[in-house]
């Protein structure tokens, strides 16, 4: 038995009842990820396999949370040893099938739809947010709501209601998807789309906009009426390109030049983009420990649990810790960084309003794990987080335009 193991049996020895050994154990286990980590970190290869296969006889995809989130972490770890010290090919790596992260949440396989009916963050980003659009354009007569990666489109049936119950119905509402892969699902929800808004007697457009690049998104691609009110939103979205700073650089540009009323977005909060890899590798860590306690809530007899957790979660991790340069696509960032971000761009966070605010607890109150989902205030932003671990930010901006930095400029 290795020194670092004792760590361990020294936690598992502090106590013989059930539930404290349990507990025991799960911190020991923790403790011996994170060493294994940190030895990873200072390139002390051989120490950091003897700690992982440890954790690897103790951990289990099928265990409880705290035990397949370090079956997936130590695998990723060994993964990166792999490729540092030349055993990457050796180790059948190159065998496995990559797995786009994007595209499987992208499709509703009952994976999917099983984690939106029972996994309060998705509801929590799509009924508040929508609420702030509906606000928004509350008086506009012509709406295009322009979706950055529409998905299912679920969260425009919780809108087209809303726009028909208004003391004055909209006259037209337009949807316009963006987006480079997955054409036929795209497609699949336009029509869905299409026979909700007949149904409701609402007059409807659905336009998708397919591009193999999104350096060839361009604002002159949108149908655009000068009577219409836009909005965009953008979940999960943006945070794809932070590995190619020229394309999210330019699709800002481009967006700007829409002149939008406003912009809402919902990005994973946790700084996975991190330099230092023991840094992002600890982020990651107390990010995917909060999900997979959450899931265990939610999803605790559900068999879709595992699918969830390898083919997604599995995977990103994977990303985040075994992947490097232009392989390491998962990089997300906090609100903070996003909020530095946006202000680049000339654009003016916008404060939720008490309608939104009461919706999102609402929903989160409705959900059986919900009191362990809470929605916390970040300057002008939402943070829906599992027993205090931010999961997701929800923001809403707006570009200053020209004239209204003339007119500061003049009151000043």
């Amino acid at each position: 038995m290795t020194v670092e193991v004792l760590i361990l049996d020294n936690e598992i020895n502090r106590t013989s009842s059930g539930q404290q050994l349990q507990e025991a154990k799960n911190a020991g286990l923790a403790e011996l990820l994170l060493a294994s980590s940190e030895k990873v970190g200072n390139q002390q290869f051989d120490r950091a396999s003897r700690l992982l296969k440890e954790c690897q006889c103790l951990a289990s995809k099928t265990g409880n949370s705290v035990e397949r989130v370090v079956h997936y972490f130590s695998e990723a770890l060994q993964e990166r040893i792999d490729r540092a010290t030349g055993e990457f090919e050796q180790a059948g790596y190159e065998k496995r099938k990559t797995v786009n992260i994007d595209e499987v949440t992208t499709a509703p396989t009952p994976d999917i739809l099983a984690s939106y009916r029972k996994v309060p963050f998705s509801q929590l980003i799509h009924f508040t947010g929508i609420q702030a659009i509906l606000e928004n354009v509350a008086e506009a007569k012509r709406v295009h709501v322009i979706d950055l990666d529409i998905r299912s489109g679920v969260q425009w049936t919780l809108l087209m209601p809303g726009l028909v119950s208004r003391s004055e119905p909209v006259e037209f509402f337009k949807i316009t998807a963006v987006g480079t892969t997955m054409k036929p699902v795209f497609e699949d929800t336009g029509d869905r789309l299409m026979s909700f808004a007949q149904s409701i007697g609402l007059p409807f457009c659905y336009k998708l906009i397919m591009l193999s690049d999104m350096l060839e998104l361009k604002h002159d691609l949108f149908d655009l009426d000068p009577d219409e009110k836009i909005a965009i939103f953008g979940e999960s979205t943006l945070r794809s390109l932070l590995p190619l700073p020229d394309r999210l650089h330019y699709i800002m540009q481009e967006i700007r030049k829409l002149n939008p009323s406003i912009m809402v977005v919902s990005e994973v909060d946790s700084n996975m983009n991190s330099p230092v890899f023991v840094n992002r590798f600890i982020e990651a860590l107390f990010y995917f420990s909060a999900y997979f306690d959450c899931l265990d809530a939610c999803l605790k007899d559900d068999p879709n649990r595992l699918i969830i957790e390898s083919l997604h979660f599995g995977e990103a991790i994977r990303n985040v810790v075994a992947a490097e340069g232009e392989e390491r696509t998962i990089r997300n960032v906090n609100i903070d960084a996003w909020r530095s971000f946006f202000t680049l761009f000339g654009m003016n966070e916008l404060e939720f309003s008490s309608a939104s605010l009461y919706q999102a607890n609402l929903i989160s109150d409705k959900f059986t794990c919900g009191s362990s989902c809470t929605v916390e205030m970040n300057g002008k932003a939402l943070l829906f987080c599992w027993k205090g671990t931010p999961i997701n930010s929800l923001s809403a901006w707006k570009f200053i335009r020209e004239e209204e930095d003339g007119a500061k400029m003049g009151d000043s």
